[in-house]
């Protein structure tokens, strides 16, 4: 975690300021998986716990026991049928098929190309997958690709946390939330990932 990104945070806002010295830091690092990878896992995350979404996503990987995970070839030659019997609902089958259908067609950029988009494209160009929303999007940018300003205003543990720390008397607006978030541009990843820590407080 970059220290001069946290002091400066903290100095557009010292309430965010307040929560980041009780919370401490946090140790961040993107993942910067293929993209595909990233978001086939999150898929099968959605709407999820991480314990269950764990169970199903290593079913899944087992059925490709070649590989550490599966390429989008191997999972469109996977029958549907195939694909729930590890846990994943007949939506998600799905949407898993989509996602690698457009891999297999090119329509899904790499990591590195990735990284020459704009947070904005992204979300426009993959929230056209099935089953692949805004939120989802914003997830990969953070965790996969290392986004610094990303904001989930839709996010309900962001929201809470927000309600939280800032001692609000009920949960703010998504709509709320992405103006009270424009002072921490652009470090509005970091008040992401703190804000999700103040729910624990």
């Amino acid at each position: 975690m970059n220290t001069e990104s946290l002091k400066a945070l903290a100095q557009l806002d010292p309430r965010m300021g307040a929560l980041i010295a009780r919370v401490g830091p946090i140790h961040h690092e993107p993942r910067r998986l293929p993209t595909f990878q990233a978001l086939a896992q999150a898929i099968v995350h959605q709407q999820l716990s991480g314990k269950a979404a764990g169970t199903i996503l290593s079913r899944f990987q087992s059925l490709y026991p070649s590989r550490t995970f599966p390429e989008p070839e191997d999972v469109v030659a996977t029958p549907m049928e195939v694909l729930r019997s590890v846990g994943l609902s007949r939506p998600k089958s799905s949407y898993m098929i989509d996602l690698a259908s457009r891999a297999v067609a090119g329509k899904i950029p790499s990591t590195e190309q990735c990284d020459s988009m704009t947070d904005d494209d992204l979300i426009h160009l993959l929230t056209e997958i099935k089953g692949i929303g805004s939120w989802t999007v914003e997830m990969m940018l953070i965790f996969n690709l290392g986004r610094s300003d990303v904001l989930p205003i839709h996010d309900l543990g962001v929201q809470n946390g927000y309600q939280k720390a800032y001692g609000k008397s009920r949960r703010p607006t998504a709509e709320q939330l992405g103006r009270a978030g424009r002072k921490w541009s652009p470090y509005r990843t970091l008040a992401t990932l703190y804000l999700w820590r103040a729910v624990d407080l």
